[in-house]
């Protein structure tokens, strides 16, 4: 994890932050960056989520469906961030734009799986 480029505000969106959970600052979180203060957002608040035979699936909402969509302007000196699993992530679509401030460090290697074993570069 780097920890430079944060206190230096220098995150772009794609980047994986590392970050304090606004709602319990103790505890760690790893998180997308998908916007910037000054970025528009729009998010689909609330997915559906069903069983079907057993398994659960998330019905994909679009607001064209009539589902609850929200847009946020991202204030100075925050971002906003989302997890990669859209529809069962705690993220700030439940807790709003995260402040520099709350973000530990970016993620530039990957680890796990072995066979994309190396660097995060932001594609």
């Amino acid at each position: 994890m780097e920890k430079i480029s944060p206190r230096f505000g220098k995150v772009t969106c794609g980047d994986i932050v590392v970050l304090r959970n606004p709602q319990h600052p103790r505890h760690f979180m790893t998180k997308r960056v998908v916007g910037l203060e000054g970025d528009s957002v729009t998010y689909i608040s609330n997915p559906e989520t069903n069983e079907y035979e057993g398994d659960s699936f998330t019905h994909i909402s679009s607001p064209d469906n009539g589902d609850k969509s929200k847009t946020i302007v991202v204030p100075k000196g925050a971002v906003w961030v989302e997890g990669d699993n859209k529809y069962n992530s705690n993220d700030s679509r439940k807790f709003g734009p995260v402040p520099y401030d709350l973000i530990d460090g970016k993620m530039f290697w990957r680890i796990t799986p072995l066979k994309k074993f190396g660097p995060f570069w932001n594609k």
